[in-house]
This record gives C-alpha cells, structure tokens and sequence, in this order.
C-alpha cells in the first residue's frame, strides 16, 4: 500500500489531488494536511509515508522551510513541490532544499499523476524546458547543484563507485584535484559521506 501526505492550504486544490492520485492503485491512501505544523504530526502518527507533495505557499512555515525540517527528520521521505512558483529560481531553490521534483500548478492532474511514479520510482521530475502538458526532464546533476563541469565529470564517476584514485586515473587527475573536487560536490549535495552522495547521485542518474 502507498501512503502519500499531500501539504496543500487550499482545501479544493488539495482533495482534486487525493482524487487524481487514487487512481494510481487501488490501496493508495492520501493523508491531507493544510500547514507545515500538521503535516509534521501526521508524519509522527504515520511511520510509512512514502511520498510527500508539498506546495510552497503555506500559511505559518512555508513550503521552503517544511522541506528543510523534511530533509532532516525524514531523509529518507521524497518529496515533491506542486507550486504555482515554477520560475527557475524557485524550483531550483526547491530542489536544493531536499525536494525529489518539481510539477507546476499549472501541469494537468496527468502530470501529476506521472510525476508521483516517476519520484516512487528513483526519478526527479521538472519542469524545466518542458513544452506545457508534455511532462518534464529531469535535472542533471551540475544544473540542481549547481556543480562546474570539472566537478560533474567527477561525480559522474563517483555515481559508478569510483575511488579517488580510479576518477583520477581515468581524468587525468591528481588523487589530490579528485579530493577538493569531491569535497566541493559533497558541500553542494548538503551531505558529509560518500555513501551519501552516492545515494544521492544514484538516485539522480535513474531519472536522466
């Protein structure tokens, strides 16, 4: 059974969603919240949410900072933006903040709909450079993390499991390049361990 919460103020937005992803399967459950503070108590009371669509605009903590409290306390949880802020900035701000995608208020509940799986599945949906209604690409790792060309060839290879020195023998690096370049990709994928990182770039590559 999937559990999706749904973090939406506008109660009519919110259940038109519960009613869209329903027909996802058959024992799909929806929990609905209206603010940040709710959402966060239905977490505690439901241990196996599996997905949280979160919009940005939410009375009291906006969807920012839910996404921030999210990405510490569930790590683990993905979450997807629905926003009617879909300018480049602020999906890039959402991504970077712990969001697993990003679909526009202004997609169909379609879209939706292909979002939700694709993000169940490992991928990263945006709408970035997307035609309307025809759905989205994802984001390669330089563009959501903002990461220069030198260090995307390394992560790249760091996504494979290669070690410092096997990056470095196949760039033509020195050990010591590989090393600052590492440290500058973890800095800007928020993590501290290249388990995590790893997990990170993986999760990325299966959405390309």
């Amino acid at each position: 059974m999937t559990k999706i919460l749904i973090v939406e103020d506008h109660a009519l937005v919110r259940e038109a969603m519960a009613q869209r992803l329903a027909c996802l399967e058959p024992e799909l459950v929806c929990l609905e919240s209206a603010g940040a503070d709710e959402a966060l108590a239905l977490l505690e009371a439901h241990g196996d949410v599996d997905l949280a669509i979160v919009d940005l605009m939410l009375p009291g903590a906006n969807g920012f900072s839910l996404l921030g409290v999210l990405a510490k306390r569930y790590p683990d949880l993905p979450a997807i933006v629905v926003s009617a802020m879909d300018d480049d900035a602020s999906v890039r701000r959402a991504l970077s903040a712990g969001a697993s995608g990003f679909v526009s208020k202004a997609s169909s509940g379609e879209v939706l709909a292909l979002a939700v799986r694709e993000v169940l599945d490992g991928g990263m949906p945006t709408p970035r450079a997307s035609p309307p209604g025809r759905g989205a690409r994802s984001l390669s790792a330089a563009e959501r993390y903002g990461l220069t060309s030198a260090q995307n060839r390394v992560a790249e290879l760091l996504a494979t499991g290669g070690s410092n020195r096997e990056i470095a023998t196949k760039l033509g690096l020195t050990e010591g390049t590989v090393k600052v370049h590492v440290t500058a990709i973890y800095r800007a994928l928020g993590v501290s361990s290249r388990s995590r990182a790893l997990v990170l770039l993986s999760r990325r590559n299966k959405g390309v």
